[in-house]
C-alpha cells in the first residue's frame, strides 16, 4: 500500500466517523419546537431580570426572592443557550437528552403547581412537556 492510498482511506475513515453527525437532520417541526421553547425559557430569563415582581404576583421583593430571580434568571438563561448550541451542533442525541432534561423540568413544575393550587399555569407546562417529550423520543429513536 503506497503512502497515498493509507492517507486516502484515513481521510474516508475520517469522513465516515464525522458524516452521521454533520448530514443528520432534525425535523422541522422538532427545530420550531426547540427554537419556541427557547424563546420561552429565554422570555422568562428576560423577566426574571425585567420584573421580577412577575415572579410573586406583585407582592414586595424580598431578599429571597431576589436570590430566587438571579437563580431563575441563570437556569433559564444556561437553558436556553443550550438548546441553540445543540441545533447549531444538530446533535440529535444530546438535543434529545437535553429536551427529556427540560421535559422533568416542566413536569416537576406541574407538580409543584398543582400541590400549591396554582392551575393557570399546568395547561401550558402540560403541552410544553409533551411536546418536548414526543421531540425527544423522535430525536433518540429515529437517527
Amino acid at each position: 500500500m503506497t503512502k497515498h492510498s493509507t492517507e486516502s482511506q484515513d481521510s474516508v475513515q475520517a469522513d465516515n466517523i464525522k458524516t452521521p453527525q454533520l448530514s443528520t437532520r432534525i425535523p422541522l417541526w422538532i427545530f420550531i419546537v426547540v427554537i419556541v421553547g427557547a424563546l420561552l425559557t429565554l422570555t422568562g430569563a428576560v423577566l426574571s431580570k425585567v420584573d421580577p415582581t412577575l415572579l410573586t404576583s406583585g407582592s414586595p421583593m424580598t431578599d429571597a426572592a431576589w436570590v430566587y430571580a438571579d437563580y431563575m434568571f441563570a437556569r433559564n438563561l444556561a437553558l436556553t443557550l443550550m438548546l441553540f448550541l445543540l441545533l447549531v451542533l444538530r446533535d440529535r442525541r444530546m438535543l434529545a437528552g437535553f429536551m427529556g432534561l427540560i421535559t422533568l423540568i416542566q413536569v416537576i413544575d406541574v407538580v409543584d403547581d398543582l400541590m400549591r393550587r396554582e392551575f393557570v399555569l399546568v395547561p401550558g407546562l402540560l403541552v410544553f412537556a409533551i411536546v418536548f417529550l414526543v421531540g425527544a423520543w423522535r430525536l433518540f429513536k429515529f437517527r
